[in-house]
Formats: C-alpha cells, structure tokens, sequence
C-alpha cells in the first residue's frame, strides 16, 4: 500500500499537475494541505473520477486539508483536540478499511510560527503539544497509525542545505525540534530516516532566487508511523521532479510504502 502527502498550496492550481502524479504514483491514499478552499469548493470529482474517496476540512483562502483514498473511509475527524477556540483547518483525520483490517491516517498542517518569540510562534509550540498529546492516546490503540503531512519542521542539519542560515527561523530553533523530537520518544517513526540517512533529501524549496535550481531546499514533510506502521515499511521516497513542472507547489511530495493487503 502507498501512502503519500504533499501540500499542494492552493489545490485549485494545481488540479492538472496533481492528476499527472496521481496516475504516475499511484498513491492509495493522499494527505492533502494548504488546500486554501472551503469544503465546498474542493474540486472533489477531479479526484473521485480517478477513483478516490474524498474527505475535506476545509478553510476560505488559508490552511485546509484533505484525505483522498481508494479505500472506505470509515470514521472522518476533523480538528485536533484540545484547542476548542482554535478555528485553523489544520487536522483531519481518518479510519480506513484495508484488506487487513483498519489503518488510521490523518494529514497535518503545523503551523510555520514565523517570526519567532511573538504570538504565532507560542501557537506553534502550543500545537505541537496538542498533537503529542493526541498521538499519545491513538498510540494506545495499537494499530497502524500514519501521521502525514507538511510539520513545518527541519528535524536536524541534514534536513536542511544550510543550517546556519535557518538558525533563527520557527522551523529550526532548538524548541521546534525538541517538540518534534518528543513525538518520536512516543514511539513514532520519522519514515523517510527509517530508510535513508542521505542528505540533500527535501520536499521544499522557496520559489525565490533559484532555491530549486540550486538544490536550496529543506525536509518538512514528513511521514510518522506507529510501531505497527513501521513494522510494515518497505520503502520511501520523494518526488522531487514535481517542483520542475509547470505552475509547482513550493513542496513536492513524499510517500512510503507499507506491506499491507489491500485487496
């Protein structure tokens, strides 16, 4: 079974591109972010045609996810716990039946807390904690569980083309990877790691100044797996050759495969 997540930046731009992929891939399932659209407007038959369900938390202009499956989706959760006030679609969850029973999904937005020491930069360390907290509890399900999406965190300085210049950023101060860290004390699995300790493996590069062209670019998308996920990995990659196409996302998308029974 593949599983893959990409943040598509504006999901309505980028309808052709995804179709391409979709067939060239072949993901099972599809963490979806920065769809910037509400539920309403997703483009839902561009993917249901291609023969996916299709399950949506969407926001006007910001934020937004989606799942996309070619299986049942049993039980859909929009929002993480613990943050009643919060309205940024940032989470969406998901129970799917497979051919060997039930695997849970959920694409994540983290929020990118720039500019550090203010208020955005609190909400990010505060979400982080909501979601190691969450994590926590699905954990005590014991079942696979994978927790896609764009974390808007460089976990070390091989993530990343030049550590020093990232060293005051949100997505690189020791208080962002020390909470990316206490997710994987719980148990949970940095897939892509799991399978390569190569550098210069990104998912993001910034559309100024040739960032891709020079290879500028950074790891933030990231898929977490439970020990029963893990147990199943057989593999993981990176489609970098989407940044090249016409009208890219700034993020490419990356994917593992897991020995599941889809049948």
């Amino acid at each position: 079974m593949r599983i893959a997540t990409f943040n598509v930046n504006s999901v309505k731009q980028r309808i052709e591109a995804m179709q391409r992929w979709l067939k060239e891939r072949a993901p099972d399932i599809v963490c979806l972010q920065e769809i910037k659209c509400v539920d309403e407007s997703f483009p839902r038959s561009a993917f249901e045609d291609l023969g996916y369900n299709v399950a949506v938390h969407g926001q006007k202009t910001y934020n937004g996810v989606a799942i996309l499956s070619k299986f049942p989706l049993d039980e859909v959760a929009p929002k993480l716990p613990g943050g009643e006030a919060d309205d940024h679609a940032r989470y969406l969850e998901a129970v799917i039946s497979t051919g060997a029973g039930i695997l849970r999904v959920a694409s994540i937005y983290l929020p990118n807390g720039n500019p550090p020491g203010g208020e955005k930069y609190q909400y990010k360390l505060a979400w982080m904690d909501r979601l190691r907290l969450h994590a926590r509890s699905l954990l005590e399900n014991e079942e696979p569980l994978v927790l896609a999406g764009d974390y808007n965190v460089i976990p070390s300085p091989a993530d990343v083309y030049d550590p020093k210049a990232w060293e005051g950023d949100a997505l690189f101060l020791p208080a962002t990877r020390e909470k990316f860290r206490a997710l994987e004390y719980l148990g949970l699995v940095d897939a892509l790691r799991a399978t390569s300790d190569e550098a210069g493996l990104y998912t993001f590069w910034d559309y100024q100044a040739g960032a891709f062209q020079k290879n500028n670019g950074i790891r933030i998308d990231h898929l977490m797996l439970s020990p029963q996920a893990a147990d199943k990995l057989v593999g993981a990659g990176i489609d970098k050759h989407m940044r090249g196409g016409e009208k890219p996302s700034d993020h490419v998308p990356a994917w593992i495969d897991l020995a599941i029974e889809k049948r």
